[in-house]
C-alpha cells in the first residue's frame, strides 16, 4: 500500500486514515512503498509545521532494521556519501560529486543468518532511497530490493527494510515521544524477531 496517492491509483494509507479518523491529517514522513514501519501524521497544521521542522533537521534520529545480502563488511561503520536522484529511473545513485546531496548513515551488524546480515541503522538525513542506495554502494543490498542489486525479489514485492523507531518532541508540550513499529510477519522477519528476542 502506498503511503500517499500515487500514479497507480491504489488506495493509500493517507486515504484510509482520513476516512477512519474523520479529520484532515497531515503526513510528516514518508516511507517507500516496499518498506515497512512507522509513518507519522499530525491532526492540525500547527503541529504539522512544528513536526516538519524536527523531521527535516538533523537532531532527530531515525532507527531502521535491515536484512541485507551477506558480504565482508566492518561490524559497524559510518557512511558518508553524495547521492543524486534519477527521476527517469525513479532511483538514487551514489556519486563522487560533492555538489550532490550529502547523506550520512550509521550501521551496526547485530546478527548473521546463513545468507544475510541484520543491520541496525541510524540516519539523520532523510533523502530519497538513501538507505537503499548507500547499502547497495557498500555491497550489501537490502534483501529483495532488486532495484538496487538484490539477487531476487519477493512474492509480495516487499523489501527487508523496516522503519523501526522514531523519537521526537511533542509539538505542543515538548515532551519526548518514542514510537516503535513491530517487525513484519512476512519474509524472514519472524526468524530475526526470535533470534533477537524482539517480541512485543
Amino acid at each position: 500500500m502506498p503511503v500517499q496517492n500515487d500514479k497507480t491509483g491504489d488506495l493509500s494509507l493517507l486515504q484510509c486514515l482520513k476516512s477512519y479518523c474523520k479529520v484532515d491529517l497531515h503526513m510528516i514522513n514518508r516511507i517507500d512503498r516496499p518498506v515497512s514501519g512507522l509513518v507519522i501524521f499530525s491532526k492540525n497544521k500547527k503541529s504539522h509545521v512544528e513536526l516538519q521542522k524536527q523531521f527535516s533537521g538533523t537532531d532527530l534520529i531515525k532507527e531502521y532494521l535491515a536484512i541485507v545480502e551477506k558480504a565482508e563488511i566492518p561490524k559497524e561503520g559510518k557512511l558518508h556519501n553524495f547521492i543524486r536522484k534519477s527521476d527517469q529511473q525513479h532511483k538514487t545513485h551514489v556519486t563522487q560529486d560533492s555538489s550532490d546531496l550529502a547523506c550520512d548513515l550509521e550501521y551496526k551488524v547485530i546478527d548473521e543468518l546463513d545468507k544475510y546480515l541484520v543491520l541496525h541503522i541510524s540516519i539523520k538525513t532523510g533523502r530519497f532511497h538513501q538507505i537503499r542506495a548507500q547499502l547497495a554502494h557498500l555491497g550489501v543490498p537490502v534483501k529483495s530490493d532488486v532495484k538496487y542489486g538484490a539477487r531476487r525479489g519477493s512474492a509480495d514485492r516487499s523489501i527487508c527494510l523496516h522503519a523501526w523507531k522514531y523519537s521526537f518532541l511533542h509539538p505542543s508540550t515538548h515532551q519526548l515521544l518514542r514510537f516503535e513499529a513491530p517487525l513484519p510477519e512476512n519474509q524472514i522477519w519472524p526468524v530475526v524477531k526470535n533470534k533477537l528476542n524482539l517480541h512485543e
